[in-house]
């Protein structure tokens, strides 16, 4: 089934590379049992997830464009109106936790900021609504980020999406679709004229994300130019050992 986002407006994307190879273990324990905690009481913020591209992921990327090739997770927050406020909070706690030297040192930001919910949909087959969608357990994501090209047109980004085939692939529960904001909060952040399509899994990763790309890495999408298209895995606390 299609619907809306719910109370949800924006999801604020953070596709992250841990420069030091040997500090994901410390990186995990940071922003499992330190970071993510202190995002959430902020009012505005729906809900945050983060996800790995272990090995296996990585491997199976089918598109791995220069931008997001070093990406080894991926964050999202959903936030809730007043949009503008909840950016304003989500900023000034960043600074403080700086401040307080509660930040992680080896990482880097390869591509953040907030992106308006475009559309939503589940899979008949599940029992919750669309906006539920990304509540439920996962056992990952699969992630397209795509881009308008040189001389392409804008409005691509908010071209409508016939979510059933995707929505038909085993183990995809539902689909929601992002579009960067053409100006957002003082240009903290710079999404870009880009967009993002999180399929929410609750099945094998390796077989959906292979289904998957066959059907969301080949044209572009309607003008549209693919960056990134790859799964990732969901997160379990204590289980940060897909590097060593």
């Amino acid at each position: 089934m299609s619907g809306p986002a719910g109370k949800v407006r924006i999801g604020f994307f953070s596709f992250t590379e841990v420069t030091d190879p040997g500090a994901h273990r410390a990186y995990n324990e940071w922003h499992q049992l330190d970071h993510l905690p202190e995002q959430l009481p902020v009012p505005g913020i729906a809900w945050g997830q983060r996800w790995v591209s272990t090995p296996a992921c990585r491997a199976a990327r089918a598109v791995d464009g220069e931008l997001l090739s070093a990406a080894d997770y991926v964050t999202l927050y959903l936030m809730a109106d007043p949009v503008e406020a909840t950016l304003d909070e989500f900023a000034a706690l960043a600074r403080r936790l700086h401040d307080e030297g509660r930040f992680f040192g080896p990482r880097r930001s390869r591509l953040s900021g907030p992106f308006d919910v475009l559309d939503t949909a589940a899979a008949a087959r599940v029992a919750v609504s669309a906006a539920a969608v990304p509540y439920r357990p996962t056992t990952g994501v699969y992630v397209v980020v795509e881009e308008v090209p040189d001389g392409g047109d804008p409005a691509a980004l908010r071209a409508p999406l016939d979510p059933g085939p995707l929505l038909e692939v085993a183990g995809v529960a539902g689909v929601w679709r992002f579009t960067g904001r053409p100006t957002e909060a003082g240009l903290r952040w710079s999404p870009g004229a880009r967009r993002v399509t999180v399929c929410f899994l609750d099945g094998d990763v390796a077989a959906a994300a292979g289904d998957l790309a066959c059907l969301l890495a080949g044209d572009g999408g309607g003008g549209l130019a693919p960056i990134f298209a790859g799964p990732f895995e969901t997160i379990t606390p204590w289980e940060w050992e897909w590097f060593d």
